[in-house]
């Protein structure tokens, strides 16, 4: 299984960034981006990669736990970057980015834990992908215009382990699938 650890924005923030994103990709040359869906539009806090089946017990339990030791926190969408030079176009969050990063530590060390083996850390860096690059893109007109997108805010009360199954028949414009596993809420306690 494809998995990885997630925020999901509520229905309310998610429309608001489909009608922001509805008009990045009327500007000249959108169709050089492959742009993201609504389904696909998460902060990922930890992948996972491919997990054998009988890890997944283990590994939400961990999360859950996770979930559990962290205090529920404010957050919005807000502004928009890249990274490489037009491979991942995104908006990013405001709000307790503190206690985000500390959830993403956590949802990191609790596959540790379980026995997923993990990349080398790197900082949690929070952002939404909206668009990815056919090869380069010069994407700084679009990071521009996401510069003074907010969404409305929210409280992020649940951590959501996530299955993706990637699309397998190679259409144009195929988007992977995304199928929540366990979700774990936030509440403090430790």
């Amino acid at each position: 299984m494809r998995l990885f650890a997630a925020v999901l924005p509520p229905e309310d923030v998610i429309g608001a960034l489909e009608y922001e994103v509805a008009g990045l990709r009327r500007a000249p040359g959108a169709d050089r981006l492959r742009w993201t869906h609504r389904p696909g539009w998460h902060f990922t806090l930890a992948f996972y990669g491919e997990v054998d089946e009988e890890v997944v017990p283990e590994l939400s339990a961990r999360l859950e736990k996770a979930a559990r030791r962290t205090e529920p926190f404010a957050l919005a969408l807000r502004g928009g970057g890249q990274f490489g030079h037009g491979k991942a176009l995104w908006t990013g969050a405001e709000g307790d980015l503190a206690t985000m990063r500390l959830l993403a530590e956590r949802a990191q060390a609790a596959a540790r834990k379980a026995g997923v083996p993990m990349e080398e850390h790197r900082p949690y860096k929070a952002h939404l992908t909206v668009a990815r690059g056919r090869g380069p893109v010069d994407v700084r007109s679009y990071v521009r215009a996401l510069a003074d997108f907010t969404s409305p805010a929210w409280t992020v009360e649940e951590l959501v382990l996530v299955r993706s199954h990637l699309p397998r028949s190679g259409a144009p414009g195929a988007q992977p699938r995304y199928e929540p596993v366990a979700r774990g809420p936030l509440r403090g306690a430790g």
